[in-house]
């Protein structure tokens, strides 16, 4: 009896840790698909996309994007913008975002979008606070980062060819919710059959 249940935490052990390496690389590989590096000296605006916050306070997923944001800048002149209504929550995500990346020092060039209420309208509504930017930089979820690349890119293919890598991929971080994001975004693409299907907000950590 004791070996069987050895060998079945074996192999629950083993398919938690192919679960977790599979979810990295899918991030990874999101991450950096048809991007590359920004330019030395090129003026850069990251567009940080919020996850639903139940609370005043930013939840992990949030925080997390905050710091990823943040790493991406690379010069006093960058700027990041954070976008988000409020969808869970009685304040918009974008001023739950910006609190939390001043609570962090965050002193710099700052815009706020805080009426999108979906990824849709997360790009639609940023796009004039990117006409400047001569890089751009989406930080999200990975897999839903590239489907707003994407969406950038069909309303705008001029402001698509500025895209550049997110510094908010790094192996063994957030390992637990880069493998369920993974999942759930691939079963959200099954279910709506596209790759860019509209949804109001998705369900799962973006």
């Amino acid at each position: 009896m004791r070996k069987s249940l050895l060998a079945v935490s074996a192999v629950l052990a083993s398919v938690g840790i192919a679960f977790l390496v599979w979810g990295q690389l899918v991030s990874q590989r999101a991450s950096t698909r048809g991007l590359e590096e920004g330019r030395p000296g090129a003026r850069r605006t990251v567009l940080v996309l919020g996850y639903g916050n139940r609370s005043s306070r930013a939840n992990a997923v949030n925080r997390f994007r905050v710091r990823a944001g943040l790493r991406t800048l690379r010069s006093p002149h960058d700027v990041v913008i954070f976008a988000g209504g409020a969808v869970r929550g009685p304040e918009p995500e974008a001023q739950i975002l910006a609190r939390y990346a001043a609570e962090r020092g965050y002193a710099g060039p700052l815009l706020l979008e805080t009426e999108s209420r979906s990824t849709e309208e997360n790009i639609r509504n940023t796009i004039p606070l990117l006409e400047d930017a001569d890089e751009i930089a989406i930080v999200f979820n990975a897999l839903h980062a590239e489907r707003a690349r994407a969406l950038l890119r069909a309303r705008r293919a001029d402001l698509g060819r500025r895209l550049i890598r997110a510094d908010d991929d790094r192996f063994g971080e957030i390992p637990v919710i880069k493998a369920v994001a993974a999942a759930l975004a691939l079963l959200e693409r099954r279910r709506s059959g596209t790759a860019g299907g509209a949804r109001r907000r998705d369900p799962q950590p973006r």
